[in-house]
């Protein structure tokens, strides 16, 4: 896969942004789709974020440090899933992730559920700013920050040392937005 960024531009090993991915048929297309999914409030260790999910595929626990078989990926959603793992050359995605983010909501800094592998995150009705920094608990806060506006209808992929060795987040949205994120799975079960 080639990265659209020239070799100057910081972004580490392993992470890519392409936009334009999907075109604004294909949006409206995936957001008729999210309009009749019943989306959940994420909530984690005990704490209700403020944006609200809808997982297919594999689940991961957070409180039982789990992966589980969920529900099977929608229909509605299968062009997306093949586009995605036809571009990036995947063999499949494990897990379908629709979250909606209100605005003013957050993804706080993380690096994704341990069983999972490449991260692919397809950004709809609004754009938002994506945060990268490196994973390295005694220097945190102290060491280069990146920073991505990620536009509507784009797609970014974490993958290798950006999976790996940097976590990510998102600064607090405007207007309301919904992804879709897709994963692989580390080891397939």
């Amino acid at each position: 896969m080639l990265t659209l960024f020239p070799q100057e531009t910081a972004f580490p090993e392993g992470f890519h942004y392409e936009p334009d991915f999907i075109t604004p048929e294909e949006e409206e297309r995936l957001l008729a789709a999210i309009r009749g999914l019943k989306l959940k409030t994420f909530v984690f260790q005990g704490y209700e974020a403020k944006r609200k999910v809808a997982s297919f595929g594999f689940d991961w626990s957070f409180e039982h440090r789990r992966l589980s078989k969920g529900k099977d990926i929608p229909d509605a959603f299968r062009f997306l899933v093949d586009k995605t793992a036809e571009h990036l050359e995947q063999p499949g995605f494990a897990e379908l992730l629709v979250t909606e983010y209100p605005a003013g909501s957050v993804i706080n800094w993380h690096r994704d559920a341990p069983p999972f592998g490449l991260i692919a995150g397809i950004s709809l009705l609004s754009d938002c700013t994506f945060r990268l920094r490196p994973y390295d608990p005694p220097r945190r806060g102290r060491g280069e920050l990146v920073t991505l506006k990620v536009d509507r209808r784009s797609l970014y992929t974490i993958n290798g040392p950006a999976r790996e060795a940097w976590q990510h987040s998102t600064a607090p949205v405007e207007t309301t937005r919904y992804s879709i994120t897709l994963r692989t799975l580390k080891h397939p079960l």
